[in-house]
């Protein structure tokens, strides 16, 4: 069965958006640490290059878990395997808020990290088991627009229940709130593909790991991610920090300032997908489609973001600020749906969880980095101008490395058309 044949049912759409609300949970569970870092520095007695490690914790073990996570999704059904790691980061979030020491909170990071890392590499192959090309744009920005509505729900939220609850009471009541998500899940999963349908034994073969590493494109998409991630990583983990130490901003102004940039991106993400997919099924070629959006928006990003850091006026800082989150969702609604055309059914798993490995290690430097130059500088905008080079960096990997995006033919695909040649002898 081709991308073109596949033809997704309501259950797959009822599913995906579950998926949604999933990653809505998963990302503020990633970022509220973020939320509470003040409140939990001020009671601990960190300093900010503490708050860097702890930050940098998640990024660490999720970015290591990728390869793991990748290679298991070819072994387990990839539904129950979701559910089983929701349960574990839902678990891990929740018990941070029983944490009294620097090191509790770094082990139950570790752990939130290692259990999150199977989260993208399942979207992918899900959504590519599921969806035909001409939709994957429009499917991956739903997700990804989950992934920024759920920092900006748990910064617009998290900021208030720190006040009602304190830092420990919003962990918990995360944590425990987000356990009814598995409901609805474990009632539709067993009704949900796992795998693409094959005609063939020898079309069900997957990808080796070491033919997936032989391809320039997964460098290229890998060193993409890694510049864009850097950015991202430093707005979902500093910037309700950047709010309130350097801008000043009241606890009110920073549960709406702090979240707008989110909402500006989850939105921004949703459109670009939408028109990623029109002009995809206006006869553009895909790959080109889905490579230029994503460089046209890290640079985007890069050329607006120092300035609104560097500007003194709280107002224009601010708009310069959104259309920097503007930019980032133009990237973030396509670069999945680049690495699925690239990849194909047979290798979108375990060439995911590659990726995301080597993309999400800007989580582990940029927090690191960060706190270091904020401690060093007493200022932000020596952070924001590493993460601009960064960004370049990263339009370097999706343009000139992968340079034009074709579809990966794998060694099983020759061996697949030989054994449907010998079968059919009049094909020959």
């Amino acid at each position: 069965m081709t991308s073109e044949t596949l033809k997704p049912r309501s259950i797959h759409w009822f599913a995906l958006a579950l998926l949604v609300i999933s990653v809505c949970i998963n990302y503020a569970d990633r970022g509220n640490l973020g939320v509470a870092a003040k409140s939990i520095s001020v009671e601990l007695h960190l300093q900010p290059d503490q708050l860097g490690y702890l930050l940098a914790a998640f990024s660490l073990t999720y970015s290591i878990s990728q390869m793991l996570s990748g290679n298991l999704l070819e072994r387990w059904n990839i539904n129950w395997a979701y559910a089983a790691a929701f349960l574990i980061w839902s678990a891990a979030t929740g018990l941070t808020g029983l944490a009294h020491s620097f090191t509790t909170i770094l082990l139950l990071r570790l752990l939130l990290g290692m259990s999150e890392s199977i989260a993208y590499p399942a979207y992918s192959k899900i959504i590519v088991i599921s969806f035909p090309e001409q939709v994957r744009g429009t499917a991956n920005a739903l997700i990804d627009a989950g992934s920024k509505l759920g920092p900006a729900l748990g910064v617009l939220l998290g900021v208030k229940m720190v006040e009602w609850f304190t830092w420990r009471g919003m962990f918990v009541v995360i944590g425990a709130a987000s356990l009814l998500w598995l409901l609805p899940w474990c009632l539709i999963a067993r009704r949900l593909p796992s795998k693409l349908p094959a005609v063939s034994p020898v079309e069900a073969q997957s990808t080796s790991m070491r033919e997936i590493l032989s391809q320039r494109a997964l460098w290229g998409t890998s060193l993409g991610l890694f510049g864009g991630n850097y950015t991202w990583f430093v707005f979902l983990n500093w910037l309700p920090y950047y709010f309130e130490t350097q801008r000043h901003y009241t606890k009110g102004r920073l549960a709406l300032f702090g979240s707008l940039p989110f909402w500006v991106i989850g939105v921004a993400s949703l459109l670009f997908g939408i028109l990623s997919d029109y002009l995809v099924r206006r006869g553009f070629d895909a790959g080109r489609v889905r490579q230029s959006f994503v460089c046209i928006g890290l640079l985007g990003c890069c050329a607006l973001m120092l300035p609104a850091v560097a500007v003194a006026n709280q107002t224009g800082a601010n708009v310069l600020l959104l259309l920097a989150s503007t930019s980032v969702g133009a990237w973030s609604s396509n670069h999945w749906a680049l690495t699925q055309l690239l990849a194909g059914p047979k290798a979108a798993g375990k060439w995911t969880g590659i990726q995301n490995g080597i993309g999400n290690l800007a989580g582990v430097a940029g927090q690191i980095a960060s706190g270091y130059a904020l401690q060093t500088t007493h200022s932000f905008f020596a952070a924001f101008a590493i993460a601009c080079v960064v960004l370049l960096v990263g339009v370097l990997g999706y343009w000139f490395i992968v340079g034009k995006p074709v579809v990966c033919r794998w060694s099983s695909d020759f061996d697949s058309t030989s054994s449907l040649a010998a079968a059919d002898p009049a094909a020959q």
